[in-house]
């Protein structure tokens, strides 16, 4: 008898997964089969029939209850359940970070439901076996991190797209026509997400500003500042206010504050500095020891808590250092005049004032409101040829960059003694176990239209040091006066370096021939001190310095003092620089209060201003960091048929990333434009290998570039690969 050929039995779909999603979206009601069929858009008998079967299921398992006969709701709580962060991949893919989860979950393409890059959301976390990654799905976008996104028009007849150059936002969002605007077709503009429809692939927005066309460069900068939320200019009523504010020096105010006019005091600053926010005084004692000042422009003074300039500089909370211009927490007619200590001028201050002997030791110390008189303004390289020159070969006139003026014995002799004193807190430090970060920073030589002529590197010198340990030296003894008193206050707290990142460190360093030692706190940060000495002025050191601080935690503002672990302090805080930072002029008035014997205020109330404070200085890095990569391949734009020697700085499956060693300007080059063999990509060597040759592309390796494409828009490199550096 022949056997019967039996049709394969159709699997049943299951719809767990979508039952859950339902009625978690709706957490306090109830639904029956027909109404959960309706939601899925299934009429059909075995659909529904399987429907009945999951719910089934799922109450017997207890993910659900049956509330009341044919009628289901979701647990209030569930394990299977958690609330975090989106984490969005350049591929459309997702991870969910979450503190339950030691590893984060996997978010495919189709589970996202329409969450977006550092959205908060609640999720299902599903494939949770032993050995197998977790996955989930996003039940619920609880709160979107942003809803304004900066892209490119793209206008049809009856509608709009707009694109984004970010590689984490993977829809483009849909205008209707009549909310386009003053838009044209193929502009740059800010618009905002208003609603994503359930059945809709993109969001709707509305155009809400135009800021140019692609490529412009005020357009990009404007473009910079808008993608991260941050202002490009005053409200004009916040400019009225601050034109209205009495500026002028008088003999009522400066009775209430110790004068100090008649004390020798100076400015150091770089040479292009327009807000001069500290001053150093000094005085030799009778008794050998030294009086040395440090006095900060009293911004509290002029911007009175309440008012519409104390709102805008709190959620400014800081001023954003582009690389052709800088946008102030302040208006010009405070930061650049009535608050900066410019020279030969009367200003009001707010000052720690220390006696220090001949060891750097802190004998005694004041702190309070002053009245100062800047006899002099100094840039680092001024400064530093006179420490360099030990006064020796100084004339009565210098000229350094380019302005002439009188330079006195005593100013001379109080330059080298402060000098000599901040080598020896500097060393101090060290030897504390603080780590000394000298990362070389990128600068250009602009012309008038803000174009790049040249790259130039700075570098600390003595004469940065000299203001960096008296700066430090005032945040660290303003921060312990109060600390020690168990009052709130506004810390710069920097916790100990992620060992995770350490040890990914370890593994690309050692391919240099370089080590940490992890044995202890003090060990790590004697190993990265040696560490960065050693690389000093070698192919490797951009890439290492920018390893070693990619390990270490962020620095952040808080009212719970864990210490500062980078710079070795049990107490620091920020009270040097409140033209710029908004947390150094709520550090003024604590401080002000608390020496008027005023009670502990609230913690609470201060912990959310400085997460604000640190929230809004993150994005001002982001936006700063995002300028420089602009202005680098604007300057890579004119270089096209130039030959560079680059740094392999990076490795992936995609390609080498290549920072070129004369101007640090970092690009790609693709793997598939590396023509000399077959290139694959081996993730323990951190390197590219040819399947022919068996040739290695890696970490460190010297190589001949060329520009193949600088996209102004996208702030992207793309590198022809020429020839290996043999």
């Amino acid at each position: 008898m022949s056997k019967r050929l039996r049709k394969p039995i159709k699997k049943e779909k299951d719809f767990s997964d979508k039952i859950i999603k339902i009625l978690s979206q709706s957490a306090n009601k109830a639904f029956n089969y027909k109404q959960i069929g309706a939601k899925l858009e299934l009429d059909d008998t075995q659909s529904r029939n399987q429907i009945i079967k999951d719910l089934k299921i799922l109450a017997a398992s207890k993910k659900i209850i049956e509330s009341e006969p044919g009628k289901y709701l979701i647990k209030a709580v569930s394990q299977d359940y958690y609330e975090g962060k989106i984490d969005m991949t350049g591929r459309k893919t997702a991870y969910f970070i979450c503190p339950e989860f030691e590893e984060d979950v996997f978010i495919p393409t189709n589970n996202l439901n329409h969450a977006l890059d550092k959205d908060t959301v609640k999720v299902y976390v599903y494939n949770r076996r032993k050995g197998k990654r977790p996955e989930g799905e996003v039940i619920e976008v609880l709160e979107r991190h942003k809803t304004d996104f900066v892209g490119v028009i793209d206008i049809q007849k009856n509608f709009s797209f707009v694109s984004t150059a970010n590689p984490k936002m993977y829809t483009d969002i849909f205008i209707p026509k009549d909310k386009i605007g003053e838009a044209e077709q193929g502009d740059v503009v800010l618009v905002h997400i208003e609603d994503w429809p359930a059945r809709a692939d993109s969001p709707f927005g509305k155009v809400i500003k135009v800021l140019g066309k692609p490529g412009e460069h005020d357009t990009e900068i404007h473009a910079i500042l808008a993608e991260y939320g941050l202002p490009a200019e005053f409200p004009i009523e916040v400019e009225t206010y601050a034109q209205k504010i009495d500026t002028t020096i008088n003999e009522v105010e400066i009775a209430k504050r110790r004068d100090m006019r008649d004390t020798l005091t100076f400015t150091i600053d770089p040479k292009d500095a327009k807000d001069f926010d500290d001053a150093l005084s000094f005085k030799k004692l009778e008794n050998g020891n030294y009086e040395i000042g440090i006095h900060i422009a009293d911004v509290s003074f002029y911007l009175e808590e309440g008012t519409i300039l104390d709102d805008e500089a709190y959620q400014r909370a800081t001023s954003v250092y582009l690389v052709d211009r800088v946008v102030p927490m302040l208006p010009e007619v405070l930061s650049n005049y009535a608050c900066s200590l410019r020279p030969h001028e009367e200003k009001y201050t707010f000052s720690a004032v220390f006696e220090i002997n001949q060891k750097a030791q802190v004998m005694n110390q004041w702190f309070g409101r002053t009245v100062i008189y800047s006899d002099q303004r100094f840039s680092y390289e001024e400064a530093q040829h006179i420490i360099e020159s030990k006064g020796n070969t100084i004339p009565e006139e210098i000229s350094i960059i380019g302005s002439s003026y009188q330079v006195s014995d005593e100013i001379v002799a109080a330059t080298l003694k402060m000098d000599e004193l901040a080598k020896i807190l500097r060393r101090n430090r060290m030897n504390e176990g603080a780590i000394s970060f000298d990362k070389v920073e990128v600068k250009f030589n602009l012309d008038q239209e803000g174009e790049p002529e040249g790259v130039y590197f700075k570098i600390s010198k003595d004469a940065n040091h000299l203001i960096e340990e008296f700066m430090l030296l005032a945040n660290r003894k303003v921060a312990e006066y109060i600390g020690k008193q168990k009052k709130t206050f506004v810390y710069r707290i920097h916790d100990e370096p992620n060992e995770d990142k350490l040890i990914a460190m370890q593994t690309v360093i050692a391919k240099f021939g370089y080590k940490i030692d992890f044995r202890n706190k003090g060990d790590i940060s004697k190993s990265l001190n040696a560490l960065m000495e050693e690389v000093n002025g070698k192919k490797e050191q951009n890439l290492i310095d920018t390893l070693a601080i990619r390990s270490m935690s962020k620095a952040k503002y808080s009212t719970d003092n864990i210490g500062h672990y980078g710079l070795a302090f049990d107490y620091y805080s920020h009270f040097t620089s409140p033209i710029r930072r908004y947390p150094d002029v709520m550090v003024h008035r604590l401080l002000q209060f608390y020496l008027d014997a005023g009670k502990s205020v609230d913690e609470e109330t201060y912990e959310t201003k400085c997460l604000h404070c640190s929230t809004m200085e993150g994005l001002a890095t982001h936006a700063e960091r995002d300028s420089i990569k602009y202005m680098q391949v604007k300057y890579m734009q004119n270089h096209q048929d130039q030959e560079f020697l680059g740094v392999i700085s990076g490795v992936t499956e995609w390609g080498i990333y290549v920072e070129i060693i004369e101007n640090k300007c970092e690009g790609m080059v693709r793997i598939r434009d590396i023509k000399e063999d077959y290139y694959t990509f081996d993730e323990k060597q951190y390197a590219l290998v040819g399947s022919t040759t068996n040739s290695m592309l890696q970490l460190g390796d010297e190589i001949y570039v060329k520009v193949k494409n600088a996209d102004l828009v996208k702030k992207q490199l793309d590198f022809h690969f020429l020839r290996r550096n043999e």
